[in-house]
């Protein structure tokens, strides 16, 4: 949820997803607001509504605190300073009892403003503070664009996701263009982002549908679905430097953004496990241009730019599961089959020879290709 107040809708959304269970709100400053309001201002029946206020780091491997958050069946995290999250939990106790209820209770988990931005694999710290739009855009490397991909919170469905809130208040689409950029340079990775518009929820389901909730039409609440531009032969930024303004413009084709208006329904989507279903939104086009941001309508997108050739029912080798999670097996196995793994931007993962003894867990969700010697297959990741 991208800050300011709830929306109720999405708000009803997560606590029915928590089973009439025990609701965990975590934070690093403030009060205790939200319990009366989970509790009983929504009228979503649950077991219990407790928020503990961790106000040093010392509080990331207190008893009591581990002790609830193996219980609970749903955690929130409240905004704030996104830097105090990361700086009192990181590499604690308290980070891993919140991935393992993640991970292995699958619980659900979610949060505003502060609470939105740790969540994905990469996130921006604000460690030195906040960067605009502006500054981003005119040098990716100033001091403050500290995009980080130190281990934080695990979740597979943002595997390869960093986040932005308060999209709208002020326009943050220049400088989360910037963390693009820069997680290319820094990591070698073509990232995605999801970001929202204050008074904005994204619900992601088991199932990696994302629903957008708002105040549309009267009010103009957006979410936004973003990623590098997978058709383009080379998608790299032509100059991301220090000290230079961030040119990644491509005849400004560089970045597609999904942008959906989110209502009281819930009913307009987009698809993360391909990045490219949408329901009820629209396509545009980012760039940027010596520092200076570019918006344009765009169309679909359609990521995928590996030829196709499904195994015909008399070749020898067969690939199972798909969907996969993390490991993938197959029949009538030979010494002789070479391996090929592709993501959607024709990048090679992994080749080998023996596909079985590989651990794909790592992968983000969405589409691959698996070349086996001539023959390819379609994956998809959950």
């Amino acid at each position: 949820m991208g800050g300011a107040s709830e929306d109720d809708n999405a708000m009803k959304w997560f606590l029915q997803r928590a089973n009439g269970g025990d609701i965990l709100i975590l934070r690093t400053s403030g009060s205790n607001g939200y319990n009366s309001y989970f509790y009983s201002g929504l009228g979503i029946p649950v077991n219990s509504v407790e928020t503990i206020v961790c106000s040093n780091a010392s509080a990331s491997s207190d008893p009591y605190i581990l002790q609830k958050i193996q219980q609970a069946e749903a955690i929130w995290f409240a905004g704030g300073d996104q830097w105090t999250y990361v700086s009192f939990w990181r590499n604690t106790p308290v980070e891993e009892a919140i991935n393992e209820a993640v991970n292995q209770r699958k619980i659900v988990i979610g949060g505003t403003s502060a609470g939105m931005a740790i969540q994905g694999k990469y996130y921006f710290s604000a460690q030195i503070g906040t960067v605009t739009s502006s500054a981003a855009l005119g040098n990716p490397f100033n001091n403050q664009m500290t995009v980080d991909s130190t281990h934080f919170i695990e979740n597979t469905m943002l595997s390869n996701v960093i986040t932005d809130t308060h999209f709208d208040n002020p326009d943050r689409k220049g400088r989360l263009l910037t963390f693009l950029a820069r997680i290319k340079n820094d990591y070698g990775q073509f990232a995605k982002a999801i970001a929202c518009d204050e008074y904005t929820a994204v619900c992601i389901d088991t199932n990696g549908i994302a629903r957008v909730f708002g105040g549309y039409p009267t009010y103009d609440d957006n979410a936004y679905f973003i990623q590098s531009n997978c058709e383009l032969e080379n998608p790299n930024p032509e100059n991301c430097t220090p000290g230079n303004p961030l040119t990644w413009n491509l005849e400004g084709l560089a970045i597609k953004a999904y942008q959906i208006k989110g209502d009281a329904t819930g009913t307009k989507t987009f698809d993360l496990t391909d990045w490219q279903t949408g329901l009820g939104g629209n396509w545009y086009n980012w760039s940027s241009s010596n520092g200076v941001f570019n918006e344009e309508i765009g169309s679909p997108l359609n990521c995928n730019n590996v030829s196709i050739d499904d195994f015909s029912d008399d070749f020898v080798v067969h690939i199972y599961p798909n969907p996969f999670t993390d490991k993938l097996n197959q029949l009538n196995k030979s010494e002789e089959e070479n391996y090929t793994f592709i993501n959607y931007c024709g990048e090679i993962i992994w080749s080998g020879k023996n596909i079985e003894n590989h651990d794909f867990s790592y992968l983000s969700t969405g589409v691959y290709f698996l070349k086996v010697n001539n023959k390819t297959i379609k994956l998809i990741k959950q």
